[in-house]
């Protein structure tokens, strides 16, 4: 997924309705685990699809996506290509999955976006982010940021409430009302890499990272070829009742510092800084490489991981899980 060359250039109605429509999506399925090799991660550009609507030519769909327990179980968190994993407010975690290759007919539930989000962005060429909304003085920076913001004041249509969880973590979203089709490997500018195992290593079935009001658990399944993934100490499935798996796990270490903003409570926002260097693990095929670098000169780069003599860490094709834990 690195930088393609032509990326750089391009910068409900009523209740039974929506259950229905919840319904619908959760009878058509989420991906399992699978094979070793789903077909994501191949370095293959796809043709780019025709836009429609509000979405722009070649880009990724970023979806915040809330993740308390009253929040689980997910829906369509398999389909994306990338799932990152931030601090909040009070020691809690929120995901931002990223969509290219697959898009799934709900998403869910939305919520609100950070300040950090905008420098993790900052990597893809006009994304599309869809979020529930933001704290008030962050607003104007979403709006000014190199980004397509899709909230419901925005994109109403492609937005509905689900009459079986309470609010605030009933919110979903319909991504076919914010493009036609899935964008393609591309837009898919992280820097990532894929292919063969690195050499070395060492053989490990499960890690833990901890936040502090949250945890994750990956835990290797030699059946699955997958990292099978458990939240807060219990196994991560979709709502349609398949596991939340990886095909690698990157546990990268950043500085989390308070930002400017704060929540209702008078919690301070933590910022992830995702620019910078420093260390990371790399989880794949049962083994874990501990003595990766990391390096992302500028927002508008991707993220480059290589061994101590400057090696590129190739990632295991499938979903990709990036967790940010502060550096010790």
């Amino acid at each position: 997924m690195g930088r393609h060359p032509a990326a750089r250039t391009r910068r409900a109605t009523t209740t039974a309705l929506l259950a229905a429509v919840l319904a619908a999506s959760l009878a058509a399925g989420c991906t399992s685990g699978g094979p070793r090799d789903d077909g994501r991660g191949q370095e293959q550009p796809s043709a780019p699809s025709e836009s429609a609507g509000r979405q722009a030519r070649e880009s990724v769909l970023a979806v915040k996506i809330d993740n308390v327990r009253a929040a689980r179980p997910h829906t369509g968190l398999n389909e994306a290509d990338i799932v990152y994993v931030e601090q909040v407010e009070a020691g809690l975690s929120r995901l931002m999955a990223v969509y290219a290759q697959k898009l799934p007919k709900v998403i869910g539930p939305v919520r609100s976006a950070r300040e950090s989000d905008l420098e993790l962005l900052g990597q893809f060429d006009r994304p599309t982010l869809a979020f529930s909304g933001a704290q008030g003085k962050l607003l104007p920076l979403i709006d000014q940021a190199p980004l397509r913001a899709e909230s419901p004041d925005k994109a109403s249509d492609a937005y509905f409430r689900s009459p079986d969880r309470r609010s605030p973590h009933n919110l979903y979203l319909r991504p076919g009302r914010l493009m036609s089709s899935a964008p393609g490997t591309d837009v898919l500018t992280t820097g990532f890499r894929f292919g063969a195992a690195p050499a070395g290593g060492r053989a490990e079935t499960s890690r833990t990272v901890r936040f502090p009001a949250a945890r994750y658990t990956f835990t290797w399944s030699e059946r699955e070829g997958r990292w099978l993934v458990a939240m807060d100490g219990k196994a991560a499935v979709t709502t349609d009742g398949q596991r939340v798996t990886a095909g690698t796990v990157i546990v990268q270490y950043v500085k989390v510092r308070e930002s400017g903003f704060h929540d209702f409570l008078g919690n301070r926002t933590p910022f992830t800084e995702t620019v910078g260097s420093g260390t990371a693990s790399v989880l794949r095929d049962g083994r874990a490489y501990d003595d990766v670098r990391w390096k992302r000169p500028k927002a508008s780069d991707g993220t480059t991981f290589t061994t101590r003599d400057g090696k590129p860490v190739n990632f295991q094709h499938g979903q990709v899980w990036v967790v940010f834990a502060t550096a010790p």
